[in-house]
């Protein structure tokens, strides 16, 4: 019997279960929610898997039919601004791979959501011989010349963002 394809769904700050409207929850949580259960609805077994950001929050949630979100350690179980989280991003990875060994899960595909999940994905797809897609929203380079001075993104971004580029399968464009 043929098993369903599974997909890692990486987004780090994204999760589609947060409540719209509050810091850094909106345009990217609503699409990783659309997107996975599109997906779950032709057939993959998706897997959301997002930072813990309450203490109090179980570490699977069935989140629809076919899609599963996983809160993953990486800094303390708080909310914390996006730009705030790219020193997390190890912890994100090696708290991913627990959750693999200790699930048994294989996964066929790994998105990643963002930049600091597109640099998770290219960790686990050199680590674990995975095809990865990414989708940035938008690049770093993008957001620097209209923000100039007031961007807080880390400065490592646009860097880790070319790095992605070059070592993922697909890149998605999204408008």
């Amino acid at each position: 019997m043929d098993r369903l394809m599974r997909i890692a769904f990486l987004s780090e700050h994204a999760s589609p279960v947060a409540l719209l409207g509050g810091a850094d929850a909106g345009g990217q949580n609503v699409y990783v929610d659309e997107v996975s259960r599109n997906l779950a609805r032709r057939g993959y077994a998706v897997d959301v898997f997002t930072r813990r950001d309450n203490s109090d929050a179980p570490e699977i949630i069935d989140w629809a039919p076919g899609v599963r979100v996983v809160n993953l350690k990486a800094g303390p179980p708080k909310p914390r601004p996006k730009d705030e989280l790219w020193p997390f991003m190890s912890q994100f990875r090696d708290s991913f791979l627990r959750f693999m060994v200790r699930d048994e899960a294989r996964y066929d595909l790994l998105h990643g959501n963002f930049w600091m999940s597109g640099w998770v994905a290219t960790e686990l797809r050199q680590r674990l011989d995975i095809p990865a897609v990414q989708i940035f929203h938008a690049t770093g380079k993008t957001k620097r010349r209209h923000q100039k001075k007031v961007d807080t993104s880390p400065g490592d971004r646009i860097k880790t963002e070319l790095s992605i580029v070059r070592n993922v399968d697909r890149l998605i464009a999204q408008c």
